[in-house]
């Protein structure tokens, strides 16, 4: 069996954009901790995706794709955890731990948040809400695909 494409609503799609950056976080945070490089310049990073993405991001879940389901939905639940989770890790105080066990945990949980949205959650509200509600988002999201600072870092570690 192969894994066919997610046929994702136009509503989703700037949401479904920002995962993949967010799986290229990841990756680039592998990639650093493989090469070697210094946790602290991984976690700059890191901290500047989170800033300057990130954030945003919850933001717009939380207030406008969450509510299409109802409050006390597990999934909707369970990815507010995940949000509540990530911010922890993003925002702990880096004395307080060791750096590249929290970067590795900061990979790990965000792309297994992203996989549970776009593989659960995101289908579970395609299938429940009504096209003219979905397509609303369209335009309430559009903005998302507009950051360009994420491409602005200027020390390429990976």
């Amino acid at each position: 069996m192969t894994n066919q494409p997610i046929k994702r609503h136009p509503g989703l799609k700037e949401l479904s954009r920002d995962h993949h950056h967010g799986l290229l976080l990841c990756w680039k945070i592998r990639q650093g901790i493989k090469k070697g490089i210094a946790p602290e310049r991984i976690k700059s990073y890191a901290d500047f995706f989170f800033q300057h993405d990130l954030e945003n991001h919850f933001q717009e879940e939380e207030t406008h794709v969450f509510p299409l389901l109802e409050k006390e939905n597990p999934q909707v639940k369970k990815a507010l955890e995940q949000h509540q989770s990530l911010v922890k890790l993003f925002t702990q105080n880096p004395e307080e731990a060791d750096l590249t066990a929290t970067l590795t945990a900061i990979a790990d949980q965000l792309k297994a948040h992203i996989r549970f949205e776009e593989r659960e959650l995101f289908n579970e509200i395609q299938q429940a809400v009504p096209e003219e509600t979905l397509q609303k988002l369209v335009s309430k999201l559009k903005t998302l695909s507009e950051k360009t600072e994420r491409d602005n870092w200027g020390d390429p570690f990976w």
